[in-house]
């Protein structure tokens, strides 16, 4: 299982993936097949494998858990700080640009201010991914729209203007047609 995406396992994800390897063991223990314990526990053949292998030199033991890759660099109540003064928003830190919400960049220099504790911008984005929040894009709307104008135009202009969807119906593939050399 790669995580490239997900910036590592929150805790609770890491005990539900420990349980599986451990639910696996029972499996090895009782002379399962490869093929069997991976449909049953709905991982792939690889990680059966390896786990049996790791099973076979150090035991159950050697199916826990190692932990986190890294060391959270805040600790729980800095993350409920943290947390705390991202929902007061960008205005309150002194970012005075009202259209613009949380960047990494800015939740970057939050952190060094109230933590004097540096992040790159990627581990931000892998420490906000791991407490559950996510890339979200500003609606931005033109203040002159009106939607009442855009409703009729969807409901009587545009019906008239759109191409109907041609029917499937059998066609020629014929080499003596000009259109088709």
């Amino acid at each position: 299982m790669r995580y490239a995406q997900g910036g590592g396992l929150t805790p609770a994800e890491q005990e539900k993936r420990e349980a599986v390897r451990l639910e696996a063991a029972k499996w090895f223990e009782a002379g399962a097949g490869t093929a069997q314990i991976a449909v049953e526990l709905r991982v792939t053949d690889r990680s059966v494998r390896r786990w049996r292998a790791a099973w076979r030199r150090g035991g159950i033991g050697a199916l826990g858990s190692a932990g986190p890759m890294a060391v959270e660099r805040l600790s729980s109540a800095q993350w409920q700080r943290l947390e705390g003064e991202l929902k007061r928003g960008p205005l309150v830190h002194g970012f005075d640009d009202e259209d613009q919400g949380w960047t990494l960049k800015r939740v970057k220099l939050l952190i060094g201010r109230l933590f004097h504790v540096g992040y790159t911008v990627q581990g931000v984005w892998r420490l906000l991914k791991r407490h559950g929040w996510s890339c979200q894009v500003p609606v931005r709307r033109a203040l002159e729209r009106d939607e009442a104008a855009i409703e009729v135009w969807k409901a009587e202009v545009w019906p008239r203007v759109k191409v109907p969807r041609t029917t499937w119906a059998p066609t020629s593939a014929s080499r003596t047609r000009a259109a088709s050399r």
